[in-house]
Protein backbone atom coordinates (compact mmCIF):
# COMPACT_ATOMS: atom_id res chain seq x y z
CA UNK A 1 0.00 0.00 0.00
CA UNK A 2 2.75 2.58 0.82
CA UNK A 3 4.63 2.14 -2.33
CA UNK A 4 1.05 2.27 -4.34
CA UNK A 5 0.58 5.62 -2.59
CA UNK A 6 4.09 7.00 -3.38
CA UNK A 7 4.01 5.97 -7.04
CA UNK A 8 0.49 7.91 -7.39
CA UNK A 9 1.36 10.92 -5.04
CA UNK A 10 4.38 11.23 -7.27
CA UNK A 11 2.42 10.96 -10.55
CA UNK A 12 -0.03 13.16 -9.64
CA UNK A 13 2.46 15.86 -8.55
CA UNK A 14 4.16 15.91 -11.71
CA UNK A 15 0.79 15.96 -13.68
CA UNK A 16 0.02 18.80 -11.71
CA UNK A 17 3.42 20.54 -12.48
CA UNK A 18 3.08 19.96 -16.11
CA UNK A 19 -0.08 21.17 -16.41
CA UNK A 20 0.61 24.01 -14.16
CA UNK A 21 2.90 25.06 -16.24
CA UNK A 22 0.97 24.49 -19.33
CA UNK A 23 -1.90 26.22 -18.10
CA UNK A 24 0.22 29.40 -17.34
CA UNK A 25 3.36 29.04 -19.49
CA UNK A 26 3.36 32.14 -20.84
CA UNK A 27 5.28 33.90 -18.18
CA UNK A 28 8.85 33.62 -19.70
CA UNK A 29 12.72 34.46 -18.31
CA UNK A 30 11.78 38.10 -18.34
CA UNK A 31 8.82 37.28 -15.97
CA UNK A 32 9.23 38.24 -12.22
CA UNK A 33 7.26 34.85 -12.11
CA UNK A 34 9.21 31.68 -13.65
CA UNK A 35 7.35 28.09 -13.32
CA UNK A 36 10.00 25.04 -13.57
CA UNK A 37 7.79 21.51 -13.10
CA UNK A 38 11.10 19.76 -12.36
CA UNK A 39 11.22 21.75 -9.27
CA UNK A 40 8.43 19.50 -7.86
CA UNK A 41 10.53 16.30 -8.76
CA UNK A 42 13.13 17.58 -7.05
CA UNK A 43 10.48 18.13 -3.87
CA UNK A 44 9.46 14.36 -4.73
CA UNK A 45 12.80 12.99 -4.02
CA UNK A 46 13.77 15.00 -1.24
CA UNK A 47 10.51 14.16 0.81
CA UNK A 48 10.58 10.28 -0.08
CA UNK A 49 14.27 10.73 1.18
CA UNK A 50 12.44 11.43 4.50
CA UNK A 51 10.17 9.16 3.85
CA UNK A 52 13.08 6.43 2.82
CA UNK A 53 14.85 7.45 6.77
CA UNK A 54 11.92 6.91 8.84
CA UNK A 55 11.93 2.79 7.72
CA UNK A 56 15.62 2.16 8.48
CA UNK A 57 16.26 0.69 11.55
CA UNK A 58 19.57 -0.30 13.12
CA UNK A 59 19.43 -2.92 15.38
CA UNK A 60 22.75 -3.97 16.87
CA UNK A 61 24.71 -4.98 13.94
CA UNK A 62 21.98 -4.73 11.68
CA UNK A 63 20.08 -2.76 9.13
CA UNK A 64 16.65 -3.60 8.43
CA UNK A 65 14.42 -1.34 5.94
CA UNK A 66 16.97 -0.58 3.43
CA UNK A 67 14.86 -2.65 0.75
CA UNK A 68 11.85 -1.08 1.88
CA UNK A 69 13.48 2.32 1.35
CA UNK A 70 15.16 1.88 -1.69
CA UNK A 71 11.69 0.52 -3.28
CA UNK A 72 9.93 3.73 -2.16
CA UNK A 73 12.51 5.67 -3.81
CA UNK A 74 11.85 3.42 -7.04
CA UNK A 75 8.26 4.08 -7.07
CA UNK A 76 8.52 7.40 -6.99
CA UNK A 77 10.65 7.80 -9.45
CA UNK A 78 7.85 5.23 -11.67
CA UNK A 79 5.38 7.70 -10.62
CA UNK A 80 6.92 11.03 -11.64
CA UNK A 81 7.93 8.70 -15.09
CA UNK A 82 4.26 7.89 -15.55
CA UNK A 83 3.05 11.46 -14.88
CA UNK A 84 5.26 13.30 -17.44
CA UNK A 85 3.64 10.88 -19.92
CA UNK A 86 7.03 8.63 -20.17
CA UNK A 87 5.41 5.04 -20.56
CA UNK A 88 8.05 3.30 -22.03
CA UNK A 89 10.38 4.16 -19.74
CA UNK A 90 7.68 3.72 -16.63
CA UNK A 91 6.59 0.06 -17.70
CA UNK A 92 10.25 -1.02 -18.22
CA UNK A 93 10.76 0.40 -14.91
CA UNK A 94 8.56 -1.19 -13.38
CA UNK A 95 9.18 -4.46 -14.65
CA UNK A 96 13.07 -3.93 -13.45
CA UNK A 97 11.80 -3.39 -9.65
CA UNK A 98 9.53 -6.13 -9.86
CA UNK A 99 11.97 -8.60 -10.85
CA UNK A 100 14.22 -7.32 -8.26
CA UNK A 101 11.38 -7.47 -5.27
CA UNK A 102 10.29 -10.58 -6.30
CA UNK A 103 12.82 -13.02 -8.37
CA UNK A 104 16.30 -11.89 -6.94
CA UNK A 105 14.71 -12.18 -3.48
CA UNK A 106 14.40 -15.80 -4.38
CA UNK A 107 18.62 -15.70 -5.01
CA UNK A 108 19.04 -14.48 -1.17
CA UNK A 109 19.97 -17.71 0.41
CA UNK A 110 22.07 -18.96 -2.47
CA UNK A 111 24.00 -15.45 -2.27
CA UNK A 112 26.72 -15.58 0.23
CA UNK A 113 26.04 -12.61 2.86
CA UNK A 114 28.60 -11.41 5.21
CA UNK A 115 27.56 -11.34 8.81
CA UNK A 116 29.57 -9.31 11.54
CA UNK A 117 30.35 -10.39 15.01
CA UNK A 118 31.44 -7.47 17.56
CA UNK A 119 33.41 -9.45 20.22
CA UNK A 120 34.53 -7.40 23.18
CA UNK A 121 36.92 -9.50 25.44
CA UNK A 122 38.55 -8.31 28.69
CA UNK A 123 41.37 -9.35 30.62
CA UNK A 124 44.43 -9.15 32.74
CA UNK A 125 47.40 -7.16 31.01
CA UNK A 126 49.81 -9.58 29.38
CA UNK A 127 52.38 -10.21 26.97
CA UNK A 128 50.66 -12.27 24.06
CA UNK A 129 47.21 -11.57 24.44
CA UNK A 130 46.46 -10.70 21.16
CA UNK A 131 48.67 -13.07 18.96
CA UNK A 132 46.29 -15.87 21.32
CA UNK A 133 42.92 -14.04 20.23
CA UNK A 134 44.13 -13.99 16.64
CA UNK A 135 45.34 -17.61 16.75
CA UNK A 136 41.74 -18.65 17.65
CA UNK A 137 39.83 -16.50 14.94
CA UNK A 138 42.81 -17.99 12.27
CA UNK A 139 42.01 -21.61 13.52
CA UNK A 140 38.41 -21.09 12.30
CA UNK A 141 39.35 -19.13 9.56
CA UNK A 142 37.29 -15.99 10.57
CA UNK A 143 38.42 -12.51 8.93
CA UNK A 144 38.99 -9.81 11.40
CA UNK A 145 37.65 -6.69 9.71
CA UNK A 146 38.57 -4.30 12.96
CA UNK A 147 40.20 -4.70 15.94
CA UNK A 148 40.66 -1.87 18.87
CA UNK A 149 42.29 -2.04 22.00
CA UNK A 150 42.40 -0.26 25.21
CA UNK A 151 44.50 -0.53 28.19
CA UNK A 152 43.46 0.27 31.66
CA UNK A 153 46.17 1.10 33.72
CA UNK A 154 44.52 1.13 37.59
CA UNK A 155 42.84 -2.05 36.90
CA UNK A 156 45.68 -2.99 34.35
CA UNK A 157 43.74 -4.55 32.36
CA UNK A 158 43.22 -5.05 28.68
CA UNK A 159 40.55 -4.73 26.87
CA UNK A 160 40.13 -5.25 22.91
CA UNK A 161 37.19 -4.79 20.48
CA UNK A 162 37.33 -7.16 17.79
CA UNK A 163 34.45 -7.12 14.47
CA UNK A 164 34.61 -10.53 12.81
CA UNK A 165 33.33 -11.04 9.26
CA UNK A 166 31.27 -15.07 9.06
CA UNK A 167 29.62 -16.11 6.27
CA UNK A 168 28.38 -19.11 8.51
CA UNK A 169 25.78 -19.28 11.35
CA UNK A 170 26.33 -17.26 14.06
CA UNK A 171 29.35 -18.41 16.37
CA UNK A 172 29.07 -16.22 18.89
CA UNK A 173 28.68 -18.51 22.14
CA UNK A 174 30.95 -21.52 20.67
CA UNK A 175 33.51 -18.35 19.72
CA UNK A 176 33.24 -17.46 24.12
CA UNK A 177 33.84 -20.39 25.00
CA UNK A 178 36.98 -21.23 22.96
CA UNK A 179 38.35 -17.69 23.93
CA UNK A 180 37.64 -17.80 27.88
CA UNK A 181 39.47 -21.09 28.20
CA UNK A 182 42.80 -18.53 27.96
CA UNK A 183 44.47 -16.97 30.17
CA UNK A 184 43.40 -13.99 32.11
CA UNK A 185 39.87 -13.86 30.45
CA UNK A 186 37.99 -11.54 32.93
CA UNK A 187 34.68 -10.91 30.28
CA UNK A 188 33.55 -11.31 27.14
CA UNK A 189 30.70 -10.24 25.20
CA UNK A 190 29.83 -10.62 21.78
CA UNK A 191 26.96 -8.78 19.63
Amino acid sequence: RTNLLVAVGSCVMMIVSEAFYLKYGVFDAESTLRLDPSRVAAQIVTGIGFLGAGVILKEGASVRGLTTAASLWAVAGLGMAFGMGFFSLGVIATALVLISLTFLKKLDPIMKKDRFLTLSVTALNRDGLLEELLAVFAKRDLEVSNISSLLDFALDELFYQVVITQQERSIGHELMEEIKQLEGIRKIRYH
